[in-house]
């Protein structure tokens, strides 16, 4: 697993029959920022998640990909490789918040 912060969403109308009905967004991994490790940083990458709990854009989100995105009851049957699987409120290390929600 993963964090990611969804930064947009993407429409396709043309589809296997399988995906119809699943959102779709792009979600842009984060990791933690390398010289203080007190805040989350971009790694510059984007990707598109398919989303099961109802995500929106600008939260941070906590992704699964390959096989393991397809072990939810939602997506045993989809053809994809990554997986919206929670929304983040609070992210701590070393006794440090990094990421509130609320903040």
């Amino acid at each position: 697993m993963f964090i990611a912060r969804v930064t947009g969403s993407v429409v396709s109308t043309q589809k296997v029959q399988t995906m119809t009905g699943h959102k779709l967004l792009v979600v842009e991994p984060y990791r933690l920022e390398n010289a203080k490790r007190q805040s989350l940083e971009s790694t510059g990458r984007t990707f598109v998640a398919v989303d099961t709990i109802g995500a929106g854009e600008g939260e941070y989100v906590l992704i699964t990909q390959g096989s393991s995105a397809r072990l939810t009851p939602e997506t045993k049957t989809l053809p994809i490789d990554a997986v919206i699987i929670g929304i983040i409120d609070t992210v701590h290390i070393d006794k440090n918040s990094v990421y509130n929600r609320n903040d």
